[in-house]
């Protein structure tokens, strides 16, 4: 079988050349940059490598790898709302549901379970369980995030109800609970890696992490989420030492991370047999997701060969993932915190990004087709 291969694949040789210049782009105001070949762990081209940098939603590649690691992937978190044996009360029993949105319209939209929705029909069926009014109300809780908590305070308060939160034990939760009101589950967890990845929804990619966090054995907090993160650099071989981990969505801008850290991070996740499952939930350039829509105009033969996480602030864009040349795949993370800080500039750097990942992309080389055997019959007299 003959292979036809891709004229414009690019060797590690060549592809180093592209990112030298790539490197010195002032577009991209001396950015921090690395390139591994994935088929073989060589480093093709790094600058800056070292040097920490912000790495805006980047960082959601180790809130995946977290969630990944420690979750399974087809786990679900409920949350129980039910009436309470003790009068005037009710029970929420919950497993930290990051999926439960805040905004009813949000959460009609997007399928997801709305908080205003459990708050106004708990407290409805408190109100006809206790004879069609109510002044003070007792909510034994669990499970639940403390911005909810007065969320429902609030919920109540405005609706002339005062309410008296008490934290239980799952077990106090469970002997407390008389008629239940309603249940929520969440999606599976690798349903929710997949949006977070895919539109880089900050909370949804704390909440995440911080379970992660707490199913490692860690604090469950950002501080939990900073240990998780380097016990998983660690159980890779890759010092951790020059990482800072402060939210694990990238949107604190006193995160940092170096390219050379994340690239190996990206070379060791291409080839664990649990982790790489983050690389299908990866934006497809021009196809999907935050890159939906580049390299659509900016470098359109580039479209569906770029895999990647976005990373944006204000004077910082950043992009790390893989993209694929010929028969090889490369990792590659650039970070480039120093541009202005302008919508303008920020757009210029993404456009100078695209273009030079477009000069080292290619697809698959394809099988040509096998030559025709042509059979001739001969006639034997």
């Amino acid at each position: 079988m003959a292979i036809t291969p891709s004229a414009s694949a690019f060797d590690p040789i060549s592809a180093a050349s592209v990112f030298s210049r790539l490197a010195v782009e002032p577009e991209l105001s001396n950015p921090s940059v690395s390139l591994i070949d994935v088929s073989t762990g060589e480093i093709v081209f790094e600058s800056n490598a070292f040097s920490q940098r912000k790495p805006a939603s980047t960082m959601k590649i180790l809130a995946a790898a977290a969630t990944l690691k420690h979750l399974q992937p087809d786990q679900v978190f409920t949350t129980r709302v039910s009436l309470g044996t003790v009068p005037d009360s009710i029970v929420i029993d919950g497993e930290f549901d990051p999926w439960i949105s805040m905004d009813h319209r949000v959460a009609t939209k997007m399928k997801r379970t709305s908080f205003p929705r459990i708050a106004f029909n708990s407290l409805s069926k408190v109100k006809e369980s206790s004879g069609g009014s109510i002044k003070k109300l007792k909510v034994y809780y669990n499970g639940i995030y403390a911005n909810e908590v007065a969320s429902y305070k609030a919920f109540y308060k405005k609706r002339g109800v005062t309410a008296a939160f008490i934290k239980v034990s799952d077990e106090k939760a469970t002997s407390l609970v008389s008629e239940e009101i309603l249940t929520s589950e969440s999606p599976q967890v690798i349903k929710m890696l997949d949006w977070f990845l895919l539109w880089s929804d900050n909370q949804l990619s704390e909440r995440m992490a911080k379970i992660a966090a707490k199913y490692a054995g860690n604090e469950f907090n950002d501080e939990g989420v900073a240990v998780t993160f380097a016990e998983i650099l660690i159980s890779f071989g890759i010092n951790p030492a020059q990482i800072v981990v402060i939210d694990a969505s990238g949107l604190s801008r006193q995160n940092k991370i170096t390219a050379h850290v994340l690239a190996q991070l990206l070379y060791k996740i291409h080839s664990d047999p649990v982790l790489s499952r983050l690389i299908e939930s990866l934006p497809v350039g021009g196809e999907s997701g935050t890159l939906r829509n580049r390299y659509i105009e900016t470098a359109p033969d580039a479209v569906g060969l770029v895999k990647a996480k976005t990373g944006t602030l204000t004077g910082t864009v950043s992009l790390a993932g893989y993209v694929q040349s010929g028969d090889r795949e490369y990792a590659f993370v650039i970070i480039a915190d120093k541009i202005r800080r302008t919508n303008s500039a920020s757009d210029r750097a993404r456009k100078t990004l695209d273009r030079y990942l477009a000069k080292i992309a290619a697809p698959l080389a394809i099988p040509a087709p096998e030559s025709a055997t042509v059979v001739t019959e001969v006639q034997i007299l």
